[in-house]
Protein backbone atom coordinates (compact mmCIF):
# COMPACT_ATOMS: atom_id res chain seq x y z
CA UNK A 1 0.00 0.00 0.00
CA UNK A 2 0.93 3.40 -0.96
CA UNK A 3 3.32 5.69 1.55
CA UNK A 4 1.96 9.38 1.35
CA UNK A 5 3.49 11.70 -0.58
CA UNK A 6 5.49 14.10 0.33
CA UNK A 7 4.25 17.71 1.08
CA UNK A 8 6.02 20.71 1.46
CA UNK A 9 6.03 24.20 3.32
CA UNK A 10 7.50 27.48 2.60
CA UNK A 11 9.06 29.48 5.25
CA UNK A 12 9.57 33.47 5.32
CA UNK A 13 13.16 33.13 4.33
CA UNK A 14 12.59 30.55 1.14
CA UNK A 15 13.62 27.00 3.00
CA UNK A 16 11.40 23.94 2.18
CA UNK A 17 10.78 21.86 4.81
CA UNK A 18 8.49 18.27 4.40
CA UNK A 19 5.18 18.08 5.93
CA UNK A 20 5.85 14.86 7.57
CA UNK A 21 9.53 15.96 9.02
CA UNK A 22 7.73 18.94 10.71
CA UNK A 23 5.64 17.07 11.99
CA UNK A 24 8.29 14.58 13.20
CA UNK A 25 10.35 16.63 15.22
CA UNK A 26 12.72 15.30 17.72
CA UNK A 27 12.04 15.48 21.39
CA UNK A 28 15.43 17.11 22.15
CA UNK A 29 12.93 20.39 23.77
CA UNK A 30 10.53 17.88 25.50
CA UNK A 31 13.42 15.99 27.20
CA UNK A 32 14.90 18.70 28.69
CA UNK A 33 11.14 19.29 30.41
CA UNK A 34 11.08 15.80 31.64
CA UNK A 35 15.03 15.44 31.90
CA UNK A 36 18.18 14.68 30.58
CA UNK A 37 18.14 11.11 31.84
CA UNK A 38 15.58 9.72 29.66
CA UNK A 39 17.57 11.06 26.78
CA UNK A 40 19.06 7.51 26.03
CA UNK A 41 15.47 5.68 27.08
CA UNK A 42 13.33 3.84 24.92
CA UNK A 43 10.63 6.71 24.89
CA UNK A 44 13.24 8.42 23.36
CA UNK A 45 14.16 6.09 20.67
CA UNK A 46 10.90 5.11 20.17
CA UNK A 47 8.70 8.52 20.14
CA UNK A 48 8.84 10.75 17.33
CA UNK A 49 5.85 12.16 16.04
CA UNK A 50 5.47 16.21 17.73
CA UNK A 51 3.25 16.26 20.57
CA UNK A 52 2.85 12.58 21.08
CA UNK A 53 3.88 10.77 24.63
CA UNK A 54 4.33 6.78 25.30
CA UNK A 55 1.90 5.06 27.21
CA UNK A 56 2.17 3.10 30.29
CA UNK A 57 1.40 -0.33 31.30
CA UNK A 58 -2.18 -0.54 33.18
CA UNK A 59 -1.31 -4.26 35.22
CA UNK A 60 -4.66 -5.04 34.37
CA UNK A 61 -5.75 -8.51 34.50
CA UNK A 62 -6.10 -10.60 31.49
CA UNK A 63 -9.09 -9.03 28.76
CA UNK A 64 -11.80 -10.32 27.87
CA UNK A 65 -11.75 -9.51 23.77
CA UNK A 66 -14.26 -9.86 20.99
CA UNK A 67 -12.09 -9.36 17.25
CA UNK A 68 -14.12 -8.07 15.07
CA UNK A 69 -12.34 -8.49 11.56
CA UNK A 70 -12.14 -9.41 7.90
CA UNK A 71 -9.90 -11.44 7.22
CA UNK A 72 -7.89 -10.71 5.17
CA UNK A 73 -3.97 -11.53 5.42
CA UNK A 74 -3.28 -8.95 8.50
CA UNK A 75 -6.16 -9.84 10.31
CA UNK A 76 -4.64 -13.68 9.97
CA UNK A 77 -1.78 -12.68 11.66
CA UNK A 78 -3.86 -10.45 14.12
CA UNK A 79 -5.97 -13.22 15.31
CA UNK A 80 -3.08 -15.62 15.47
CA UNK A 81 -1.11 -13.28 17.26
CA UNK A 82 -4.32 -12.65 20.34
CA UNK A 83 -4.55 -16.69 20.20
CA UNK A 84 -0.81 -16.77 21.39
CA UNK A 85 -0.95 -14.45 23.46
CA UNK A 86 -3.91 -16.39 25.89
CA UNK A 87 -2.48 -15.66 29.51
CA UNK A 88 -3.46 -11.77 28.32
CA UNK A 89 -6.16 -12.66 25.85
CA UNK A 90 -9.10 -14.14 26.30
CA UNK A 91 -10.26 -14.27 22.86
CA UNK A 92 -13.79 -15.38 23.08
CA UNK A 93 -15.37 -14.90 19.25
CA UNK A 94 -14.74 -13.66 15.95
CA UNK A 95 -17.33 -11.60 14.41
CA UNK A 96 -16.60 -11.50 10.74
CA UNK A 97 -17.64 -8.06 8.29
CA UNK A 98 -17.50 -7.66 4.80
CA UNK A 99 -14.61 -5.85 4.15
CA UNK A 100 -11.45 -7.04 2.44
CA UNK A 101 -13.18 -9.25 0.51
CA UNK A 102 -16.97 -10.18 0.60
CA UNK A 103 -18.36 -11.66 3.34
CA UNK A 104 -18.75 -15.41 2.55
CA UNK A 105 -14.95 -15.18 2.18
CA UNK A 106 -14.30 -13.13 5.38
CA UNK A 107 -16.30 -15.60 7.16
CA UNK A 108 -14.93 -18.97 5.78
CA UNK A 109 -11.16 -17.46 6.10
CA UNK A 110 -12.10 -16.90 9.70
CA UNK A 111 -12.90 -20.36 10.54
CA UNK A 112 -9.77 -21.20 8.52
CA UNK A 113 -7.86 -18.96 10.76
CA UNK A 114 -9.16 -20.71 13.97
CA UNK A 115 -8.46 -24.27 12.25
CA UNK A 116 -4.63 -23.14 11.74
CA UNK A 117 -4.51 -22.49 15.24
CA UNK A 118 -6.08 -25.83 16.61
CA UNK A 119 -9.35 -23.61 18.07
CA UNK A 120 -12.42 -25.29 15.64
CA UNK A 121 -14.41 -26.17 18.58
CA UNK A 122 -13.05 -23.39 21.22
CA UNK A 123 -13.07 -20.73 19.25
CA UNK A 124 -17.05 -19.48 18.04
CA UNK A 125 -17.16 -17.54 14.13
CA UNK A 126 -20.35 -14.99 13.90
CA UNK A 127 -21.38 -13.73 10.55
CA UNK A 128 -22.14 -10.15 10.29
CA UNK A 129 -23.11 -7.65 7.81
CA UNK A 130 -22.12 -7.94 4.32
CA UNK A 131 -22.21 -4.39 3.26
CA UNK A 132 -21.41 -0.85 5.12
CA UNK A 133 -24.63 0.60 6.42
CA UNK A 134 -25.76 2.72 3.57
CA UNK A 135 -23.23 2.32 0.27
CA UNK A 136 -22.41 -1.00 -1.33
CA UNK A 137 -19.42 -2.87 -0.49
CA UNK A 138 -15.52 -1.83 -2.23
CA UNK A 139 -13.17 -4.40 -1.31
CA UNK A 140 -9.50 -5.62 -2.04
CA UNK A 141 -9.20 -8.58 -2.98
CA UNK A 142 -6.30 -7.11 -5.93
CA UNK A 143 -4.13 -6.51 -2.71
CA UNK A 144 -4.90 -9.55 -0.79
CA UNK A 145 -5.85 -12.12 -3.51
CA UNK A 146 -9.34 -13.18 -4.45
CA UNK A 147 -9.34 -15.56 -1.44
CA UNK A 148 -8.24 -12.94 0.65
CA UNK A 149 -5.72 -15.21 2.16
CA UNK A 150 -2.98 -15.19 -0.58
CA UNK A 151 0.35 -17.29 0.01
CA UNK A 152 -1.33 -19.06 3.12
CA UNK A 153 -2.14 -22.66 2.30
CA UNK A 154 -6.38 -22.86 2.17
CA UNK A 155 -8.18 -25.81 3.10
CA UNK A 156 -12.14 -26.02 3.90
CA UNK A 157 -13.19 -25.47 6.88
CA UNK A 158 -13.58 -27.52 9.84
CA UNK A 159 -16.16 -26.61 11.43
CA UNK A 160 -19.22 -24.04 10.13
CA UNK A 161 -20.34 -21.07 11.60
CA UNK A 162 -22.03 -20.42 15.28
CA UNK A 163 -25.89 -20.03 14.42
CA UNK A 164 -26.12 -16.09 15.43
CA UNK A 165 -25.83 -13.20 13.50
CA UNK A 166 -22.85 -11.43 14.41
CA UNK A 167 -24.60 -8.25 16.04
CA UNK A 168 -27.09 -10.19 17.88
CA UNK A 169 -24.20 -11.89 19.32
CA UNK A 170 -22.38 -8.29 19.82
CA UNK A 171 -25.47 -7.05 21.70
CA UNK A 172 -27.02 -9.85 23.65
CA UNK A 173 -22.92 -10.16 24.96
CA UNK A 174 -22.66 -7.06 25.94
CA UNK A 175 -25.83 -6.62 27.41
CA UNK A 176 -25.24 -9.35 29.65
CA UNK A 177 -21.99 -8.28 30.63
CA UNK A 178 -20.43 -6.43 33.82
CA UNK A 179 -19.82 -2.88 32.97
CA UNK A 180 -16.38 -2.09 31.55
CA UNK A 181 -15.21 -5.75 31.12
CA UNK A 182 -15.44 -6.41 27.12
CA UNK A 183 -12.91 -5.26 24.79
CA UNK A 184 -13.24 -5.14 20.89
CA UNK A 185 -10.96 -5.14 18.66
CA UNK A 186 -11.95 -3.85 15.43
CA UNK A 187 -9.87 -4.63 12.58
CA UNK A 188 -12.38 -4.50 9.67
CA UNK A 189 -15.07 -1.75 8.87
CA UNK A 190 -16.79 -0.86 11.64
CA UNK A 191 -20.25 -2.24 10.59
CA UNK A 192 -21.06 -4.86 13.29
CA UNK A 193 -19.96 -2.94 15.73
CA UNK A 194 -22.00 0.33 14.84
CA UNK A 195 -24.97 -1.16 14.43
CA UNK A 196 -25.00 -2.76 17.78
CA UNK A 197 -24.24 0.15 18.92
CA UNK A 198 -27.17 2.21 17.61
CA UNK A 199 -29.91 -0.88 18.19
CA UNK A 200 -28.62 -1.65 21.90
CA UNK A 201 -26.86 1.45 23.16
CA UNK A 202 -27.17 0.16 26.76
CA UNK A 203 -24.95 -2.26 25.68
CA UNK A 204 -21.98 0.43 25.40
CA UNK A 205 -21.44 0.28 29.50
CA UNK A 206 -19.79 -3.07 29.03
CA UNK A 207 -17.11 -1.69 27.09
CA UNK A 208 -13.96 -1.56 28.49
CA UNK A 209 -12.41 -0.20 25.28
CA UNK A 210 -12.72 -0.24 21.70
CA UNK A 211 -9.14 -0.64 19.68
CA UNK A 212 -9.60 -0.52 15.96
CA UNK A 213 -7.05 -0.57 13.13
CA UNK A 214 -8.52 2.47 11.06
CA UNK A 215 -7.47 5.85 9.90
CA UNK A 216 -4.95 8.04 8.84
CA UNK A 217 -3.42 11.69 9.54
CA UNK A 218 0.35 11.96 9.16
CA UNK A 219 0.57 9.62 6.51
CA UNK A 220 -2.48 10.09 4.97
CA UNK A 221 -4.87 7.28 2.87
CA UNK A 222 -4.09 4.51 1.91
CA UNK A 223 -7.07 3.43 -0.41
CA UNK A 224 -7.49 7.57 -1.27
CA UNK A 225 -5.32 10.04 -0.96
CA UNK A 226 -7.21 10.83 2.13
CA UNK A 227 -9.26 7.80 3.42
CA UNK A 228 -7.46 4.58 4.79
CA UNK A 229 -9.45 1.61 3.88
CA UNK A 230 -11.12 0.22 6.68
CA UNK A 231 -12.76 3.62 7.61
CA UNK A 232 -13.23 4.65 3.93
CA UNK A 233 -15.79 1.32 3.57
CA UNK A 234 -18.34 2.44 6.03
CA UNK A 235 -17.15 5.97 6.68
CA UNK A 236 -21.05 6.20 9.08
CA UNK A 237 -20.58 3.21 11.06
CA UNK A 238 -16.91 4.75 12.00
CA UNK A 239 -18.47 8.09 12.69
CA UNK A 240 -21.45 5.89 15.23
CA UNK A 241 -18.29 4.52 16.93
CA UNK A 242 -16.42 7.61 17.68
CA UNK A 243 -19.78 9.25 18.64
CA UNK A 244 -21.16 6.57 21.34
CA UNK A 245 -19.08 7.47 24.19
CA UNK A 246 -17.10 4.83 25.05
CA UNK A 247 -13.26 4.57 25.04
CA UNK A 248 -11.77 4.02 21.64
CA UNK A 249 -7.92 3.80 21.03
CA UNK A 250 -7.13 4.24 17.08
CA UNK A 251 -4.16 2.45 15.30
CA UNK A 252 -3.85 4.56 12.05
CA UNK A 253 -1.48 4.00 9.27
CA UNK A 254 0.59 6.13 11.33
CA UNK A 255 1.38 3.37 13.03
CA UNK A 256 1.66 0.78 10.52
CA UNK A 257 4.01 2.54 8.42
CA UNK A 258 6.70 2.65 11.33
CA UNK A 259 6.00 -0.98 11.85
CA UNK A 260 7.15 -2.48 8.44
CA UNK A 261 7.65 -6.10 6.62
CA UNK A 262 10.59 -6.78 5.86
CA UNK A 263 12.48 -9.93 4.11
CA UNK A 264 14.62 -9.36 7.12
CA UNK A 265 11.74 -9.59 9.73
CA UNK A 266 10.00 -12.54 7.97
CA UNK A 267 12.91 -15.22 8.20
CA UNK A 268 12.74 -15.81 11.91
CA UNK A 269 8.45 -16.95 11.13
CA UNK A 270 9.86 -19.32 8.79
CA UNK A 271 12.45 -20.63 10.66
CA UNK A 272 9.81 -21.36 13.68
CA UNK A 273 9.27 -25.34 14.26
CA UNK A 274 5.19 -25.12 14.30
CA UNK A 275 2.89 -24.98 11.33
CA UNK A 276 1.72 -21.45 12.46
CA UNK A 277 4.85 -19.58 12.08
CA UNK A 278 5.83 -20.53 8.47
CA UNK A 279 2.14 -19.38 7.62
CA UNK A 280 2.51 -16.50 8.95
CA UNK A 281 5.87 -16.14 6.99
CA UNK A 282 3.70 -17.00 3.49
CA UNK A 283 1.43 -14.00 4.70
CA UNK A 284 3.89 -11.52 5.10
CA UNK A 285 5.66 -13.14 1.94
CA UNK A 286 2.77 -12.58 0.00
CA UNK A 287 2.48 -8.70 1.10
CA UNK A 288 6.17 -8.32 0.03
CA UNK A 289 5.44 -9.88 -3.15
CA UNK A 290 2.38 -7.30 -3.71
CA UNK A 291 4.30 -4.37 -2.45
CA UNK A 292 7.20 -4.85 -5.09
CA UNK A 293 5.02 -5.42 -8.26
CA UNK A 294 3.45 -2.22 -7.48
CA UNK A 295 6.18 0.06 -6.22
CA UNK A 296 9.30 -2.03 -6.63
CA UNK A 297 9.89 -1.94 -2.74
CA UNK A 298 11.11 -4.67 -0.83
CA UNK A 299 8.72 -3.89 2.62
CA UNK A 300 4.87 -3.73 3.39
CA UNK A 301 2.87 -1.99 6.12
CA UNK A 302 2.14 -4.12 8.87
CA UNK A 303 -1.56 -3.29 9.77
CA UNK A 304 -4.34 -5.23 12.07
CA UNK A 305 -1.60 -7.17 14.10
CA UNK A 306 -0.41 -3.45 15.83
CA UNK A 307 -3.83 -3.23 17.58
CA UNK A 308 -3.20 -7.13 19.76
CA UNK A 309 0.37 -5.50 20.33
CA UNK A 310 -1.15 -2.50 21.98
CA UNK A 311 -3.23 -5.11 24.06
CA UNK A 312 -0.71 -7.24 24.91
CA UNK A 313 2.33 -3.90 25.77
CA UNK A 314 0.92 -0.84 25.40
CA UNK A 315 4.42 0.28 26.29
CA UNK A 316 5.41 -0.02 22.87
CA UNK A 317 3.66 2.77 21.99
CA UNK A 318 3.22 6.57 21.67
CA UNK A 319 -0.01 8.74 21.18
CA UNK A 320 -1.80 11.58 21.99
CA UNK A 321 -5.47 11.77 23.69
CA UNK A 322 -7.46 13.89 20.76
CA UNK A 323 -10.91 14.36 18.92
CA UNK A 324 -11.37 12.57 15.64
CA UNK A 325 -13.84 12.82 13.44
CA UNK A 326 -14.92 11.12 10.27
CA UNK A 327 -15.77 12.88 6.70
CA UNK A 328 -18.98 11.72 5.82
CA UNK A 329 -19.62 14.18 2.51
CA UNK A 330 -16.88 15.24 1.09
CA UNK A 331 -16.35 14.54 -2.24
CA UNK A 332 -12.54 14.22 -2.61
CA UNK A 333 -12.52 13.36 1.34
CA UNK A 334 -14.83 10.63 2.22
CA UNK A 335 -13.81 8.79 5.27
CA UNK A 336 -10.92 10.66 5.95
CA UNK A 337 -10.04 10.66 9.74
CA UNK A 338 -10.12 14.51 10.64
CA UNK A 339 -7.22 14.36 14.00
CA UNK A 340 -7.32 17.86 15.98
CA UNK A 341 -3.95 16.95 17.03
CA UNK A 342 -3.41 20.59 18.40
CA UNK A 343 -6.94 21.08 19.95
CA UNK A 344 -7.82 23.55 17.49
CA UNK A 345 -11.69 22.74 17.08
CA UNK A 346 -12.40 22.42 21.21
CA UNK A 347 -14.37 19.52 20.34
CA UNK A 348 -14.47 17.16 23.06
CA UNK A 349 -11.59 14.35 23.17
CA UNK A 350 -12.98 11.15 22.04
CA UNK A 351 -9.97 8.75 21.21
CA UNK A 352 -6.68 8.28 21.80
CA UNK A 353 -4.46 8.31 18.39
CA UNK A 354 -1.21 6.12 18.12
CA UNK A 355 1.68 7.51 15.98
CA UNK A 356 4.31 5.69 17.25
CA UNK A 357 5.90 2.45 18.16
CA UNK A 358 8.95 0.56 18.83
CA UNK A 359 9.16 -1.92 15.82
CA UNK A 360 12.10 -4.11 17.22
CA UNK A 361 10.14 -4.65 19.77
CA UNK A 362 6.86 -5.36 18.43
CA UNK A 363 8.36 -8.26 15.76
CA UNK A 364 10.11 -9.81 18.54
CA UNK A 365 6.66 -9.58 20.70
CA UNK A 366 4.56 -11.41 17.45
CA UNK A 367 7.75 -13.87 17.15
CA UNK A 368 7.02 -15.13 20.89
CA UNK A 369 3.58 -15.67 20.54
CA UNK A 370 3.45 -17.12 17.28
CA UNK A 371 5.65 -19.19 18.65
CA UNK A 372 3.41 -20.53 21.33
CA UNK A 373 1.27 -21.68 18.50
CA UNK A 374 0.66 -24.97 17.01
Amino acid sequence: MTTTTELTDTTTDGRQHSRRSFLRTSLAASMATVGASMAGSAFAQMTKTEGASPLTAEGSPRRTVIIDCDPGQDDAVAILMALGASDQIDLKALTVVGGNVPLSLTERNARIVRDWADKTKTLPVYAGCPKPLMRELVTVANVMGRSGLEGAPLHDPRAPLAPQHAVTYLIDTLRAAAPGSITLVAIGPLTNIATALTAAPEGAKAIREIVLMGGAWFERGNYTPAAEFNIFVDPEAASIVLGAGVPVTIVPRDVSLKTLITPQRVAPFHALKNRCGPIVGDIFNAALAYQKRRRGVDEAPMYDPCTIGYLIDPTMYGGRRVNVAVETTGQLTLGETVVDWNGRTKRPVNALWLTDIDADRFYATLLERIARLP
